[in-house]
């Protein structure tokens, strides 16, 4: 017999409740990145501004840290930085979505908010189904279930999921993710004009469509939106070979850049660029606030890729979001800068001017920490290859004579042996570090490369040391230890 809603959240409750002390005990338990209580973490959902605060939502199994039946956690803040823990927003217990209330998004309509979401079944024999669905609220906490609004059409798999619904041409619209009865992956197209109705305008994008050729067998996470003139399609493809620097995580997210055709259902679009280089990200969702800004949050995690030996799995947790980045379109590419609220973070200054690295190891005054950001200004370089570590095993090092930008870590699984991950930088002129408990995220050149990676390194080390190959390198550094959000 299907449990009642409140009493699915309960045991969610009781379940925070019961392993708070064992969560709150891991050194490795972030300090301002949004976190789950308990239990599992992955796609934020339904980002979107509402009544004057920031709400996000996320897929959330409370009851082990292996991927289940999904519930939408859900936090709200008035500032994208300080966060406050909302009641459970959606709970699987309907007969559309018992096996998971999955991935969508939320708009705001007459002071309403709809929150649009995959329901996820499966029957005994592991057959699944896949219904879109949608929950209204008056106050942004409490969602009342209005049921499926779209089923799976003729030939599409029940791989169809990821609703992202918008405002454009005075009409509502949706992009889904989806596969194809041919296994090929795709986005696809629907509008409505009431949000309840909803017409299947067909493929957008996908394998084979624009000279693209088979793309993986699955697109998950589509977000469709304009910046500076350019419509922007962020999509998260599955089954991609690594091909060079490139596609080296277990899935993919990146974006396409061009112009949409909404009568013809046509994407003019470029080559596909991956979103983040580092080994920790996915499934990302924005919105556009009251400003104007476009807001980014990512998965810091990648589908199943080292769940089983995650070192947080023995408190009971898993996973964590990103930073909160605002998207710019320059110079014919997507920037990615973390949101200048995050500034109010800073305490304790200290700043290094003109400091000239060479050869051996570097270590400045009060430049440490496990908790902190870090910026560089390269004011000069005559050098071949510039590293930066921390701790015992993060390494950040650039090659200037290959112009390569590189992240090394040690393995997940607790060895020392360090991997990498690497993209092209032709020149190096800036990098802005933030450092939490166990995770990394680097900013090159003003954010026109990211890396984002958990880090799970000797928590008593704290060390960052500078060090140079053939020559010196010229530079303004900064230093930050950085407040803590979440209390445990």
């Amino acid at each position: 017999m299907r449990q009642s809603s409140n009493d699915l959240k309960q045991r969610a409750y009781n379940r925070v409740a019961e392993q708070k002390e064992t969560v709150a005990s891991d050194s490795y338990r972030l300090h301002y990145h949004l976190m789950p209580p308990v239990g599992l973490l992955n796609d934020p959902n339904g980002f979107v501004f509402y009544k004057g605060k920031y709400h996000m939502f996320y897929q959330w199994n409370p009851f082990e840290t292996k991927h289940g039946a999904k519930f939408w956690g859900h936090y709200i803040s008035d500032d994208l930085v300080h966060w406050e823990e909302a009641p459970i927003a959606l709970a699987p217990d309907q007969w559309y979505d018992k096996n998971g209330c999955y991935s969508g998004s939320a708009v705001v309509l007459e002071d309403k908010m709809y929150v649009f979401y995959t329901g996820n079944v499966k029957d005994e024999e592991g057959n699944r189904e896949s219904y879109q669905c949608l929950a209204i609220s008056d106050d942004g906490i409490h969602f009342e279930k209005k049921g499926p609004v779209i089923r799976v059409p003729e030939g599409y798999t029940a791989h169809f999921r990821d609703p992202k619904v918008f405002y454009k041409n005075d009409q509502w619209y949706m992009v889904l993710g989806a596969q194809t009865t041919a296994e090929e992956g795709e986005v696809v197209l629907y509008s409505s004009a009431d949000l309840m109705n909803w017409r299947f305008l067909g493929s957008l994008v996908g394998s084979g469509h624009n000279g693209l050729g088979y793309f993986g067998y699955m697109w998950e996470c589509p977000d469709l939106f304009e910046l500076n003139d350019q419509d922007i399609l962020i999509v998260c493809p599955q089954g991609l070979a690594p091909k060079g620097y490139e596609f080296q995580n277990i899935f993919q997210s990146g974006y396409f850049a061009g112009k949409v055709d909404y009568e013809q259902v046509s994407f003019d679009h470029g080559t596909f660029v991956e979103l983040d280089r580092g080994f920790d990200f996915y499934a990302p969702q924005t919105t556009e606030d009251a400003r104007g800004r476009r807001i980014l949050f990512g998965w810091m995690g990648n589908a199943e890729d080292g769940d089983i030996t995650h070192p947080t799995v023995k408190h009971e947790w898993i996973h964590a979001l990103t930073l909160p980045r605002e998207l710019k379109w320059e110079n014919g590419k997507l920037v990615q800068q973390p949101v200048e609220e995050l500034k109010s973070l800073r305490r304790e200054e200290v700043r290094h001017d003109d400091v000239v690295i060479e050869g051996n190891l570097l270590e400045l005054p009060e430049v440490a920490g496990q908790i902190v950001e870090l910026e560089l200004l390269v004011k000069d370089w005559n050098a071949s290859e510039f590293t930066i570590q921390m701790g015992e095993s993060t390494k950040i090092i650039y090659d200037q004579e290959a112009s390569l930008f590189t992240l090394g870590r040690a393995g997940i699984a607790g060895d020392k042996v360090v991997e990498y991950r690497r993209c092209v930088v032709r020149n190096l002129e800036h990098i802005r570090i933030f450092k939490d408990a166990s995770s990394i995220e680097i900013f090159v050149n003003n954010g026109e490369e990211v890396f984002s990676s958990r880090v799970f390194d000797n928590p008593e080390a704290d060390s960052i040391t500078f060090y140079v190959n053939g020559g010196n390198v010229k530079t303004d550094i900064k230093k930050w230890n950085l407040d803590r959000v979440f209390a445990y």
